[in-house]
């Protein structure tokens, strides 16, 4: 059981790359008082949370109302990661900082914490390991996230911003990794179940 938890809690922690999304965050709220940035954490964390939630308990229905196999979402999902992961490895921090409505929901919340890189990831985990394992990862990734936010000022004089770059490119390829793997397995699936027929 922990042997799943930890690779339940690793693949969600690649996926949510909150180092990543740390330079980002910084950016967005420079010029807020200390409180406000506080608020602005716990508020984007709570929408994000909920969510991930959400989308974990219902995502089976909205997929058998669609007519969507895990295979299919599979490898959609391994797409869009690939596609992410390679824009955060080519690009840079700029793609992530476009602002609209409030900054705590959008783009904080959804799609920077909660994104389809999670979503996707706590689908594929929740096939594999079950709810209970998939939501206890969910939320002590969530829970360091927002530890990790609410002390963004002090752990980037840690590790300066290089180090956040470094460390947001390495989460960078690991998805990419973790997106091919999910493409592989859903074209296997697709083949082995008669669903590219």
């Amino acid at each position: 059981m922990f042997q799943n938890f930890l690779l339940t809690f690793t693949a969600v922690f690649v996926a949510l790359d909150i180092i990543g999304t740390l330079p980002v965050y910084l950016g967005m709220t420079r010029d807020l008082p200390e409180d406000q940035r506080r608020k602005v954490v716990n508020q984007s964390m709570l929408v994000a949370l909920v969510v991930a939630v959400v989308f974990m308990v219902g995502g089976r229905a909205l997929f058998r109302y669609l007519g969507i196999q895990l295979f299919d979402f599979k490898m959609a999902g391994g797409l869009v990661l690939l596609l992410i992961s390679l824009a955060d490895l080519l690009g840079g921090q700029e793609n992530k900082q476009k602002v609209s409505g409030s900054t705590g929901v959008v783009p904080l919340a959804v799609p920077l914490i909660t994104g389809p890189a999670v979503l996707t990831a706590l689908m594929i985990q929740v096939d594999a390991t079950g709810y209970p394992i998939t939501l206890a990862a969910l939320i002590v990734n969530y829970v360091f996230a927002w530890i990790v936010l609410l002390r963004s000022a002090v752990i980037q004089r840690v590790i300066g911003k290089d180090g956040t770059v470094v460390i947001s490119k390495i989460a960078a390829l690991l998805l990419a990794a973790i997106a091919v793997s999910m493409i592989r397995s859903g074209v296997f699936e697709a083949i082995t179940t008669g669903g590219l027929k």
